[in-house]
């Protein structure tokens, strides 16, 4: 099996691939082939618990859309491994194209609710972790007042501080005896400005249309 290091980031701008992605089990193999791979359709069925049939068809699903790559073009049927070709998966904040706009808004709430389901599932077992990862675990929120260039700037300086930890998701040799798969998400949001009563037109109305989808960042981590 010949190992290839995976580029940084893939980066998803067809509506049909944006839509492909979107999919719970697509974005789960993504991720476990990022974390444990390259793994064969059958292993990755004994992992997440789905059928070698089902873990086949969205693996070639995937692949399609240059997501995750044949490891050994030789191998046969089933038993051919998988890997991922990049670590993140990367979408458009903003499009003019409305399809891709619309297709890009639901890869976003597809992603947020997968994440929701997981921190869920965490909560659920957090009084089984020991203290000292209890007291670390993060869980706030703060209200800030910016402009569109200080938020993009202040992405990008958080961006560069996680960057320090990337290297570890795709070696295990870099991860330090006791380290934990910690899920860090990043979550900032332009609140609607409440409706003038007077005007019912207000364009300020949170009811009213958007400028199409949040921008998108994702590491595509197995639920």
């Amino acid at each position: 099996m010949t190992e290839k290091p995976a580029q940084s980031s893939v980066q998803l701008t067809d509506p049909r691939a944006l839509r492909a992605y979107a999919h719970p089990t697509r974005m789960s193999l993504s991720g476990l082939l990022r974390r444990e791979g390259p793994l064969t359709a059958t292993r990755a069925a004994q992992l997440t618990g789905e059928s070698v049939a089902s873990c086949s068809y969205h693996l070639r699903v995937l692949a399609k859309y240059g997501l995750v790559e044949e490891a050994d073009p030789e191998g046969p049927g089933r038993e051919k491994p998988w890997r991922a070709t990049a670590q993140f998966t990367d979408w458009p904040g903003y499009s003019e194209d409305p399809a891709v706009a619309a297709a890009a808004e639901a890869l976003t709430a597809a992603v947020a609710e997968n994440y929701f389901h997981r921190m869920a599932r965490a909560q659920d077992a957090r009084r089984e972790l020991p203290r000292a990862w209890q007291e670390a675990e993060v869980f706030t929120d703060t209200t800030l007042y910016l402009t569109a260039e200080e938020l993009s700037a202040l992405g990008k300086r958080m961006a560069g501080l996680l960057a320090e930890f990337a290297d570890r998701g795709a070696d295990p040799a870099l991860r330090p005896e006791g380290a934990r798969r910690v899920p860090w998400l990043q979550i900032a949001f332009v609140e609607p400005e409440p409706a003038d009563p007077a005007n019912p037109a207000d364009p300020a109305d949170p009811a009213g249309p958007t400028d199409g989808a949040g921008a998108g960042t994702e590491s595509g981590e197995p639920s």
